[in-house]
């Protein structure tokens, strides 16, 4: 199935927004998708003109918001909640506008909004109503303060409906602000719930220096040994010492940083690990994607990748996603898309240099749903293709074929229906929510 990302018309009608006009811009961020069909993406939306700024007129004027819209099991729009900017009646939104955001359906529908460094924002399955919100807010002053009160800067559920979530630290080596760093696990029957903030136990760290930090830097529900991680009580030793055993050099792995971990199931999950950013190329930077049991220990890695001829950096594809309830990882750059089963063997490696296979690189891949398809979302044309995956991995190159071929067919339906502009989907339809 191939279905829009849309836009709500009432946005483009109150920034007067011209889809053919430059300095304007939509990307979706992360797509979830739940047990019955229905379908969660997180996007974004902004324009910036400088000096505009300042004018009275909404087709000159910045705006900068980001959008959940909820997609029924057919792929219709059924409604969008925007939120961080100010509402129509000039009043705050309730949820800020965050940094790598994502999402996550909780056991019960509710829907969890994550960003960096660790807020997370609970809102009602119809996007109506914001439940609870836990943040932590940017800048020099917030953290000299502390003010806030984060949670995670992602979510990731198990098949039993454990929260695998990754939460921020203060104080690392000599960087300022907070950053991820601890991949925490919340224990079978607690809950995130409005007035319950599930506890977490950290399972990994992804750096260790933490000379600087002081009990300050400790946030309660994030826990290892019965206390509040800080300092030196904390799982060890850490990734980034793991990793660099088995490096060339004991510093690749040195100011590294950790993606989204996600769940192979109930007990084992994937925690990428990407080498530094350089300003120059980056192609052939050390990078693995770990597996990491429920009591910490790595038990070995996705295998079989060249860090050169296979390297995500090309695009900065650092995206792993998996399917918990068959033990399935995948990951899609631009060499590439690649699976593997729960012992990290590698089944299948689609080369986007193969003809039938080179539409590949114009999509992200952005999830896996509990049906066991992929979630590819095409970087341009603003739609969201889903891949069916055969129980058999080796079949998954045919299966991915036939996706690519029906994914023209769908788009052509789609145009019909919508007369997009510049390849913008914009919808008239869907209740518009603004939190």
């Amino acid at each position: 199935m191939t279905l829009p990302l849309t836009l709500p018309a009432s946005l483009i009608d109150t920034h007067h927004v011209d889809p053919t006009a430059d300095g304007w811009g939509f990307m979706t961020h992360h797509v979830v998708a739940t047990p019955t069909g229905d379908t969660y993406a997180l996007s974004g939306a902004g324009r910036y003109r400088g000096e505009a700024a300042r004018s009275t007129d909404p087709a000159e004027q910045n705006f900068n918001c980001q959008m959940i819209t909820r997609h029924s099991p057919d792929g219709t729009p059924t409604a969008t909640a925007l939120f961080g900017q100010p509402r129509p009646d000039g009043t705050p939104s309730a949820i800020e506008r965050g940094e790598s955001p994502t999402l996550a359906v909780l056991p019960d529908g509710t829907v969890a909004l994550t960003s960096k460094p660790g807020s997370t924002h609970l809102i009602s399955p119809d996007l109506s109503r914001v439940l609870a919100s836990w943040t932590m807010p940017w800048g020099w002053e917030e953290e000299k303060a502390r003010t806030g009160d984060p949670y995670a800067a992602s979510i990731a559920l198990t098949p039993s409906g454990r929260l695998l979530c990754t939460t921020p630290e203060y104080h690392l080596s000599n960087w300022a602000g907070a950053h991820p760093n601890i991949v925490a696990l919340s224990e079978p029957g607690s809950t995130l719930a409005p007035g319950s903030k599930a506890t977490l136990r950290a399972i990994a760290t992804h750096d260790s220096r933490t000379a600087r930090q002081t009990d300050a830097d400790q946030y309660p529900h994030v826990r290892f040994r019965g206390a509040p991680v800080g300092r030196g009580n904390r799982p060890a030793p850490s990734l980034t010492e793991i990793l660099s055993k088995d490096a060339h050099s004991p510093y690749d792995y040195v100011n590294s940083r950790m993606g989204r971990p996600a769940p192979l199931g109930d007990d084992l999950f994937v925690v990428p690990v990407f080498g530094k950013i350089y300003r120059s190329g980056n192609r052939g930077q050390v990078f693995a994607f770990a597996l990491l049991d429920d009591q910490g220990v790595v038990r070995g890695r996705l295998e079989g990748l060249d860090p050169y001829k296979d390297s995500p950096f090309t695009g900065f594809c650092f995206t792993v996603v998996a399917d918990p309830h068959r033990g399935r990882a995948f990951h899609l750059n631009r060499y590439g898309l690649y699976a593997w089963n729960a012992d990290g063997r590698l089944r299948s490696r689609i080369s986007t240099q193969d003809k039938p296979f080179k539409a590949l690189t114009h999509f992200a891949l952005l999830e896996c749903t509990p049906a066991g398809e992929l979630l590819l979302a095409h970087h341009k044309q603003h739609l969201l293709l889903r891949v069916p995956v055969p129980e058999e991995l080796d079949g998954l190159a045919d299966a991915v074929e036939t996706a690519l071929k029906g994914y023209g067919t769908g788009r052509n339906a789609l145009k019909k229906q919508y007369a997009p502009v510049n390849w913008h989907w914009v919808d008239s339809s869907a209740q518009v929510h603004h939190l």
